[in-house]
């Protein structure tokens, strides 16, 4: 019996996670399949329910709005994804399914490439589930700073819980003048879905001389459309920009050592045959 696995979210029509897994199964000579799966939070029980009773998962890729809502649904939570209460990966194992949080070492190993400065001041736009794992990421890196960019305060309470459970300090604001000021950061993690920044991309291009961010990194984890108007804008500002494809790429790859049961395998052709699938660079 052929080998499945999905990404589940809403949308998700726009989601390059099957390029990747797909070409990583081709590479290792694995009969894996890899879909898309359009799942609200409401649906998401049902869908739960289906992947136990069925005999040929291996693995879930969880996106947006979904990661915190897929917590409840899992026998076990390890790890990160257990301090943070966010899950991106969920690995099969018979009708038991067991969490994981792929995210955080994505946003790390992204930004390990780039010229971070020690201890960073940080700043984070959303408050979501991938927000979430970018106040951990933030605290992986020893920033100094990390401050939440949010619309509206009262939905950064679950990014406030998770900084307290890995003993990180953080501090909350809403949007409100925050484009004036997002260069003052050494690097800005947005969170946001596609799109929802262009309004601080805007802002931004008005406010910003030609060379106000140089020296500072914006990863924008949004990478449809490409570049994103908050990265355009950043860039125009002599800015080092780090594409959400980047992010993608490596959680990708920590999800299929796990789905596969053979990290060992995961090489380095691996890993450039999934930067090919989706034109991603290699490093």
């Amino acid at each position: 019996m052929n080998q499945r696995a999905a990404v589940l979210g809403h949308p998700i029509g726009h989601s390059k996670s099957p390029a990747l897994h797909l070409a990583a199964y081709k590479a290792l000579g694995l009969d894996i399949g890899y879909e898309r799966i359009d799942v609200t939070e409401q649906e998401l029980p049902e869908l739960v329910a289906r992947v136990r009773a069925e005999q040929n998962w291996c693995g879930l890729s969880v996106t947006m709005p979904l990661k915190r809502a897929m917590v409840s649904e899992l026998d076990e939570v390890h790890g990160i994804a257990a301090i943070l209460g966010a899950v991106n990966t969920v690995v099969v194992r018979g009708e038991s399914l067991v969490g994981y949080n792929t995210d955080v070492a994505g946003i790390v190993n992204a930004l390990r490439y780039v010229n971070v400065v020690p201890e960073p001041r940080v700043a984070i736009l959303g408050g979501g589930g991938t927000a979430i794992a970018a106040v951990a990421a933030a605290a992986e890196l020893a920033a100094s700073t990390i401050e939440v960019l949010v619309r509206n305060r009262n939905r950064a309470d679950d990014v406030v819980r998770a900084a307290a459970a890995i003993g990180t300090t953080i501090s909350v604001r809403d949007f409100t003048g925050a484009a004036a000021n997002l260069a003052e950061y050494d690097v800005v993690i947005s969170t946001l879905p596609p799109q929802a920044g262009d309004f601080l991309a805007d802002e931004f291009s008005q406010r910003s001389s030609t060379a106000q961010a140089s020296g500072k990194i914006l990863l924008d984890v949004a990478y449809d459309p490409w570049p994103s108007a908050l990265a355009a804008a950043w860039q125009q500002a002599a800015g080092t920009i780090v594409p959400g494809l980047e992010m993608l790429l490596y959680q990708a790859v920590e999800q299929v050592k796990m789905f596969t049961g053979a990290p060992e395998r995961v090489s380095g052709h691996v890993i450039d045959v999934m930067c090919d699938s989706v034109g991603a660079p290699r490093r």
